[in-house]
């Protein structure tokens, strides 16, 4: 049951990311955001390496190919892709786009790796996607996507796609590689490549300009929203499965909300409710013990 436990806070961590992106948003560049996010958590992951692991292993040249197509997805190609739909699409928009992530992951993880889907996981995803959708939007679903998919929505569903890259290559490298320490190498790459265009984007002559709130903001992206919450979402996967650990993603729109009633003030309504019922019942179903086979 721990590792349930872990994917519901990791849930709630990057549902909290999304207030501290927000808070961000309107005294610091989405490049140079992404950049120190992952600066400091590739920091506190190499440390933690260090003082309880020793250090980072050794990669021969195929590791190497695998922690830099971790980086490129899952941190690089991700964030690009987020921060770039972001700038056009709501917030609500962007998460349901996002809650299809489960969908994909199942189905490609069962077509590569041979993770069985049953009816019942089916009818599970397909019950917490719609929960989430519901959640965001506010009990009227149709209304988000009136409007057909503009260039922003396909910039998210970029995103999309780049972590279910990651999701499935992190499965691969955790072959012969601890959760730590993919995350740590994927971080580092990922963090390099984020740098030229954090640079490009102004970072050091905006960096006087940072307020306490920017850092504390940093400091949660880096350490709650990726250190501890890839850590956890890597062990799931490395536990139960692709499949069953990334059907949790649709807690993360959820709490996004309710962390944006809390810290922002903002609304909730009874369609909330009803799409986090629906979203428990299908976490449930996809991760009982009929799926124990």
């Amino acid at each position: 049951m721990m590792v349930y436990g872990k994917l519901i806070m990791t849930a709630f961590f990057w549902g909290g990311t999304f207030v501290a992106g927000r808070m961000l948003a309107g005294g610091m560049g989405a490049f140079s955001a992404a950049f120190l996010r992952f600066l400091t958590a590739s920091i506190c992951l190499v440390w933690f390496m260090y003082s309880r692991a020793g250090g980072l292993p050794v990669l021969d040249k195929k590791g190497w190919v695998g922690v830099c197509l971790l980086g490129a997805t899952g941190v690089f190609a991700y964030n690009a892709f987020f921060f770039t739909g972001l700038q056009t699409v709501p917030a609500g928009r962007a998460a349901v786009i996002v809650s299809t992530n489960p969908i994909f992951i199942t189905l490609l993880a069962a077509l590569f790796f041979g993770e069985k889907l049953t009816p019942r996981k089916g009818v599970g995803i397909c019950l917490s996607v719609t929960g989430a959708t519901i959640a965001i939007s506010r009990g009227d679903p149709v209304s988000l996507f009136s409007g057909g998919l503009s260039s922003g929505d396909l910039a998210i569903f970029g995103g999309v796609a780049s972590w279910i890259a990651y999701s499935l290559l992190g499965k691969r490298m955790m072959g012969f590689l601890t959760p730590h320490a993919a995350i740590t190498y994927s971080c580092i790459t990922g963090t390099i490549m984020l740098f030229p265009f954090a640079l490009y984007e102004g970072l050091v002559g905006d960096f006087a300009s940072y307020t306490v709130s920017h850092f504390m903001c940093i400091l949660y992206l880096g350490v709650l929203g990726t250190v501890v919450g890839f850590t956890w979402f890597y062990e799931a996967i490395n536990e139960i499965g692709a499949s069953r650990a990334s059907v949790f993603i649709n807690f993360v729109p959820v709490a996004a909300i309710l962390s944006g009633w809390f810290f922002l003030g903002e609304p909730l309504s009874i369609s909330l409710l009803a799409g986090v019922s629906l979203v428990v019942t299908g976490v449930y179903l996809t991760n009982s013990a009929n799926n124990k086979a």
